[in-house]
């Protein structure tokens, strides 16, 4: 049986979004992968299901306060329902075995799970994801009660076992030759009962909280990347250990640069009359200016490449380097004087144009070919 994705995740959303980002979010999923988009697309169908799936409790508040608490067993009512006691054990079943079978968590006594891992997508400029930088985020998370320890008890008082399934959190039903094990209908999965819960938490043994971490940004540091912070995703339950917190990169868009890998490229416009007779021209590099030489008879498109001048990747041991697409500008505003020396030009092209305008005269050659074919 496949397990299910964080719906945060799902919808690429930090856990404390608004609720216009969560829509927004949904919408641009669904008409990415709407089925009448990708007729033929199975996993287009997939994707899209489960961003709706993820909307239709993230949209509303009784539903997402239930998730936050309890991940996917706050949702479903065959996990022991939404909220309080009842979806503790579901809560520890979904998260247990998902977390535990991905990230290498895994379950240290009997009904004891690892907490959940958290994702937040942290955005960062060109400079400092090529520098490396620190930063602090805030987040939401479940964290054990201070009040009851993480016991869901009232202060001075202690959990029962569960005296139907004996502590276990599961039962096993006999109907014949079969016989089935589930989770436990009075403790849902938790193994203990609370007969007076906590004020603090509800009887959950966690609330939630916001926290404030520092994150060091390595130099290099690309788009997508992960920087793992162990031990800060959500309380475990029952004792169990915590998950890791994923801050996940992303680049925010550059006035100038545009990265790919480690190198970097921009758009560079050149006056016509440098282009014709060359010259020298300053391009910007993350390090500040550099002069560079211009050839004469330079064409749009053509490519100044400086060494050395990209970003050194994370893993890299050498830096990328800049590659400067030249693109020749047509003046504008032109003085009468100007329009007389263009139009004492064009006079002059025209005694030997296809010298001068090889392009030009290459294409109509095609054209004349196509028509006359």
């Amino acid at each position: 049986m496949a397990t299910k994705r964080d719906y945060y995740e799902v919808l690429g959303v930090n856990r404390d979004a608004s609720e216009e980002d969560i829509k927004k979010a949904y919408r641009r999923l669904a008409m990415k992968h709407h089925p009448d988009r990708n007729p033929d697309s199975k996993d287009a169908e997939e994707k899209f299901k489960e961003a709706k799936e993820a909307y239709e409790v993230l949209s509303e508040a009784e539903k997402r306060r239930a998730y936050d608490a309890y991940g996917h067993a706050g949702v479903n009512p065959q996990m022991g329902g939404m909220g309080g006691e009842a979806g503790f054990g579901g809560f520890a079943e979904a998260f247990g075995d998902i977390f535990g079978d991905i990230f290498g968590g895994a379950r240290t006594r009997s009904n004891v799970y690892r907490g959940a891992d958290l994702r937040y997508n942290l955005e960062v400029t060109l400079e400092q994801a090529a520098r490396g930088t620190e930063t602090k985020i805030r987040i939401p998370a479940m964290e054990a009660c201070e009040a009851c320890h993480g016991s869901g008890a009232k202060p001075g008082t202690q959990p029962k076992t569960c005296s139907t399934c004996g502590g276990q959190g599961t039962v096993r039903l006999s109907q014949g030759f079969f016989s089935i094990q589930q989770t436990c209908p009075t403790c849902h999965g938790s193994g203990r009962m609370v007969s007076d819960p906590c004020r603090s938490c509800g009887g959950a043994g966690r609330v939630k909280r916001h926290k404030t971490l520092a994150v060091k940004i390595p130099a290099g540091i690309d788009e997508g990347d992960r920087i793992r912070l162990s031990g800060e995703g959500e309380a475990g339950v029952n004792g169990g250990p915590p998950g890791d917190l994923y801050v996940v990169i992303h680049l925010r868009e550059h006035a100038v640069f545009q990265r790919d890998g480690n190198d970097l490229h921009c758009q560079m416009p050149v006056s016509f009359t440098t282009a014709a007779l060359g010259g020298e021209i300053e391009i910007p590099t993350l390090e500040g200016q550099a002069k560079v030489k211009i050839p004469a008879e330079t064409q749009t498109g053509q490519l100044l490449r400086l060494r050395g001048k990209g970003i050194k990747g994370v893993r890299a041991s050498q830096p990328g380097d800049l590659l400067c697409e030249i693109v020749v500008e047509t003046p504008v505003k032109l003085t009468e004087r100007q329009k007389e020396l263009l139009r004492e030009l064009e006079e002059i092209n025209r005694t030997d144009g296809d010298r001068h305008n090889p392009r030009a005269k290459t294409f109509m050659d095609k054209v004349r070919d196509f028509f006359a074919g």
